[in-house]
């Protein structure tokens, strides 16, 4: 049975998670991944007074972590910077890392292979995406003999709660705030809702499984702050609902990387899943669709993920695993040649020729529409507007978008685009 010395470098939720779960789960960890973990040293620059390390030896400085007698350094501090100097430095020393940290591997990703492919140790990271849903893993292992052409999915548990509870009639600022209570969401938000969390998550599945270099190229990235709780009850009448969806496809030796707010159909797998639940449908040529699901968040999935990477470097002798070979330059699609269907959202007045405007700013543009209702009134001649277009290239949306804002009987106009198979 192989025993590992660990550093646990970090002291606040995800970590005291991790010490956690490793104390109340040691003999099942024990028998079922047929080794011991001994926590040797922790490095925290202040107490957590939620939890009660013991007899651990705690360092106050993180690098000092490395100075011990330890076989693996568990990265649970954040950020980014610091982050990547204190998984080289271990990595230099010889020490394995394990990390759930999704932006230094997003942005450091392919130094640091580098270098743990140089110094003979394996740097894992399972819990940087979905937590501990085992998503890594399956794509590098699991589904090594497959081509997989497109993964699509909701990789973020706190703008997928908060899209849920719109769904459901709550407005984005009180729902934001409910995450914030429950501990779904940061008292600073904005990489979840703006997107960037789930973009940092996409970008490491395309390197696994494309080969694209970390950082990829710039792509495009937008949150949720802008959906209203009245394009969920006008979505769900035309069998549609919202969702933050991230995806990567490959094909023909090009890749598309975006992370957007979307129409999907409420019959799909992924419109099905809710509250912090993170999902992924994965195109593949030999296993056809895969579904995968999870929670997204929390002390207790994330320990899962990073004590599965623990077990893993318990079990294997392999230096190097499929993240740490080199990357091959890939070329990305410019993302204004993709094209979409479009939910617009329009208050207008109510008025006689304002439907005439709207629909000849339309035809101007060369965009047709699949379908367009005039819903009840708002308030005093104002009415809302709901359209569906046909397919149209992305590069005239912008330019569409501001023409109509630019009515003056138009008061407000927003747009989604609607995700089709």
């Amino acid at each position: 049975m192989k025993s590992l010395r660990i550093g646990i470098c970090g002291w606040g939720n995800v970590a005291t998670g991790l010490f956690n779960t490793i104390k109340s789960n040691y003999a099942l960890i024990q028998s079922n991944g047929n080794m011991d973990i001994e926590i040797v040293v922790i490095g925290a620059r202040r107490d957590n007074p939620k939890c009660d390390s013991g007899e651990v030896k705690i360092e106050r400085d993180i690098f000092d972590v490395i100075k011990h007698d330890i076989d693996v350094v568990v990265e649970l501090i954040g950020g980014v910077e610091v982050a990547r100097d204190l998984i080289l430095e271990a990595i230099k020393n010889k020490k394995h890392v394990v990390t759930a940290n999704k932006a230094v591997i997003f942005h450091h990703g392919d130094e640091i292979f580098k270098e743990a492919s140089k110094n003979g140790v394996k740097v894992l990271f399972e819990s940087s995406v979905c937590a501990g849903t085992p998503i890594i893993k399956l794509l590098t292992e699991e589904l090594a003999a497959n081509k997989v052409s497109k993964i699509a999915g909701m990789l973020n548990g706190t703008s997928n709660f908060i899209l849920s509870k719109m769904e459901e009639g709550d407005d984005f600022s009180s729902t934001l705030q409910l995450a914030q209570k429950e501990g779904y969401a940061e008292p600073d938000p904005t990489f979840d809702i703006e997107g960037t969390d789930a973009a940092h998550k996409i970008g490491i599945l395309s390197c696994l499984a494309y080969g694209t270099s970390l950082p990829p190229e710039d792509f495009y990235v937008e949150g949720i702050t802008k959906i209203e709780k009245i394009d969920f009850k006008y979505a769900m009448e035309m069998g549609y609902t919202i969702k933050h969806l991230a995806v990567a496809k490959f094909s023909n030796g090009i890749n598309e990387l975006r992370a957007h707010p979307v129409l999907i159909s409420n019959k799909s797998y992924l419109a099905n899943l809710k509250s912090v639940r993170n999902g992924i449908e994965i195109e593949t040529d030999l296993l056809g669709t895969l579904h995968i699901a999870g929670s997204g968040a929390g002390q207790e999935s994330t320990a899962s993920g990073v004590i599965s990477d623990l077990v893993h470097l318990a079990n294997s002798d392999k230096n190097i695993s499929k993240n740490e070979v080199p990357r091959k330059k890939i070329e990305s699609i410019d993302f204004l040649s993709l094209s979409f269907k479009y939910y617009f959202y329009i208050e207008a007045e109510d008025l006689p020729g304002v439907m005439a405007s709207i629909s000849s700013i339309f035809a101007e543009k060369k965009v047709g529409i699949d379908s367009v209702v005039q819903k009840e009134e708002l308030s005093e001649n104002i009415v809302p507007i709901v359209i569906i277009t046909d397919p149209f290239v992305e590069r005239s949306h912008k330019e569409l978008l501001m023409s109509i804002s630019n009515l003056d009987s138009v008061n407000n106009v927003r747009s989604i685009r609607v995700e089709e198979d």
